[in-house]
């Protein structure tokens, strides 16, 4: 049986389902996977082998241009970044972090503000312009009244992205809006504790009628950043001219003396809130070095 290329789209129980250009082959990866401890991911670039007309078997996993491990996904362009405004509260430190941990892996985020119908002021105004001006793309959506839909499809044309946001946000309701031959299972938010029950079960890469792929992954708020303390300040796009200033090259903008970026947070050059997150991860990265030594 003849050899093809086609890409990983799901995987459960040891089946990869690989899409090609002659339609979804179900795949069993070859045991030397297994013997030199790889384990094919879902986006995965694969060559198989057919044993039948929908049957094959994972013959060589193309080089990885990235790779998360939660949610296990490989070869992504973009992470939309869902929170919701309201309903579960939104966590401006837990938005920044996600931010950095996908410039990390060399994916490009794009904020999206949800759940904008439930909210009793402008305040995702505020937000979006905000990471517009610091150079991110990001959008302002209703999965309910379909506002800023179409702006968020424009962004997934012709990429492979996966949405990532606490539980709760409303991630498979916006996959749904997206494409009207989806369709996800949401979970009712749970109005006792304001937090989403996990409802998605396996990592599954959906083809997008008007070109690209999305994922739709679970919670996504159980984040290792694998930087070092001293790289962070670098993965926040608005101190990177500003730090130049900076009395000492080394200065991680915490209370060193002629530090440029506190100057720009007092003179309201920089947004307070996105330096508290600076520093909250930094704290973080400062204990996980503790913890290693």
């Amino acid at each position: 049986m003849k050899k093809m290329e086609g890409r990983i789209v799901q995987g459960i129980g040891g089946f990869y389902y690989v899409k090609t250009e002659h339609g979804i082959v179900e795949c069993r990866a070859r045991g030397k996977f297994r013997k030199d401890n790889i384990t094919p991911l879902v986006g995965d670039v694969v060559e198989i082998q057919m044993v039948s007309d929908k049957e094959g078997y994972i013959l060589n996993i193309a080089p990885r241009k990235n790779q998360l491990i939660r949610p296990p996904v490989a070869n992504v362009d973009q992470a939309i970044i869902v929170f919701a405004i309201t309903k579960p509260e939104l966590n401006r430190t837990l938005l920044d972090k996600m931010i950095v941990l996908s410039e990390s892996n060399n994916i490009k985020p794009i904020i999206c503000i949800n759940k904008i119908d439930l909210g009793e002021s402008d305040e995702y105004l505020k937000l979006v312009d905000l990471y517009r001006r610091i150079g991110y793309k990001a959008v302002a959506t209703s999965a309910v009244t379909k506002v800023g839909i179409e702006e968020l499809k424009s962004y997934l044309k012709d990429k492979t992205s996966f949405l990532a946001g606490p539980s709760g946000v409303g991630k498979s309701s916006i996959i749904n809006s997206i494409q009207s031959n989806i369709t996800l299972k949401t979970g009712e938010l749970s109005e006792k504790l304001l937090r989403g029950r996990h409802t998605t079960r396996s990592v599954e890469l959906i083809s997008l009628d008007f070109g690209g792929f999305v994922l739709d992954t679970p919670g996504f708020t159980a984040l290792t950043l694998d930087i070092e303390k001293e790289e962070l300040k670098y993965y926040f796009k608005e101190f990177l001219d500003l730090q130049r200033e900076c009395k000492f090259s080394s200065c991680l903008h915490v209370n060193e003396p002629g530090c440029s970026i506190i100057k720009a947070v007092e003179d309201k050059v920089i947004d307070k809130n996105r330096y508290i997150s600076y520093l909250a991860i930094l704290k973080e990265l400062r204990e996980k070095e503790k913890r290693r030594y």
